[in-house]
């Protein structure tokens, strides 16, 4: 215990007492209150009560706040902990502490802690992002990096969605790209947002939910999308090309047959590990 004295002023004595005790947080048993000034009214001005309030402070109250954790300090002691777990050599620092957490991650393997499509990383995300909200009533967003991988992953998907976006005007066909978490997908609806040439949706259900892009020249909306990854390839005269036998089909002189193609007509399937915690922790925030 620590004995401390402060003084409180008010228009009464009474007035001055309550000031202090509320801004102290004690009742007024737990106080040892002396008067310094009763307070006066004089004709064109008053002199305020001033009253002294001594009181005990708990030191071991004081102490306990010292050694609690910041919700990233928690983020980054469970991280740490999660990749020893894992027999990952790294060190995780805390970038960010505020509105958003930011930890980093310097790993000596880091394609283990990123791992495909950085599914390994979105992992360890979520689940410090759980830690880190424990006992919040409103959401803090978590963002675990592994040496710059996000902002690089961003990147190549801004160029994937620029590149499908003119193939499916050079097309004049829908193109639909593999399945994508809900972070991923918010990049390609953003990257295109601003063509007016093309525009973007989202079809499927979790985890295999995909983005079609639909160029505005679109020749025929009832034929379904191209797969991001089907290669055609011309071969002169009506820009046939080679089907499974060697032959050629002919073509309409747009690379592509007249007739409906053999394409995937079931949604783009991911693997449960490649995705696995990226719906639980950080995709909160809207889609579109």
């Amino acid at each position: 215990m620590e004995r401390k004295v402060k003084v409180f002023e008010g228009k009464t004595v009474e007035e001055a007492i309550e000031i202090g005790l509320q801004e102290l947080g004690i009742s007024k048993e737990q106080a040892e209150i002396t008067v310094i000034e009763e307070g006066k009214k004089k004709l064109f001005s008053r002199i305020n009560a001033k009253v002294e309030i001594a009181y005990e402070e708990k030191k071991e109250k004081h102490a306990l706040t010292k050694t609690e954790k910041t919700d990233g300090e928690r983020a980054v002691a469970f991280t740490e902990g999660l990749l020893k777990i894992m027999n990952q050599e790294s060190t995780v620092e805390l970038v960010k502490d505020e509105e958003k957490i930011v930890i980093n991650v310097t790993a000596e393997n880091t394609n283990a802690v990123i791992g495909k499509k950085g599914a390994v990383l979105d992992s360890i995300q979520t689940l410090a992002g759980a830690v880190a909200n424990i006992g919040r009533d409103d959401y803090k967003r978590v963002v675990v990096d592994c040496e710059n991988y996000r902002e690089n992953r961003e990147q190549t998907l801004k160029k994937l969605a620029d590149n499908l976006a003119n193939k499916a005007v050079r097309l004049e066909r829908k193109i639909c790209l593999e399945a994508m978490n809900p972070y991923e997908r918010r990049i390609i609806h953003a990257a295109l947002t601003e063509r007016e040439d093309v525009s973007t949706k989202s079809e499927g259900k979790e985890p295999n939910r995909y983005i079609v892009i639909i160029p505005a020249n679109e020749s025929d909306p009832t034929l379904e999308p191209l797969p991001a990854r089907e290669e055609r390839r011309n071969h002169g005269g009506k820009g046939g090309f080679k089907n499974r036998k060697g032959g050629f089909k002919k073509g309409n002189g747009k690379g592509f047959d007249d007739r409906k193609p053999r394409i995937q007509r079931s949604a783009p399937k991911s693997t449960s590990f490649e995705f696995f915690g990226t719906y639980l922790g950080n995709s909160k925030d809207s889609e579109e």
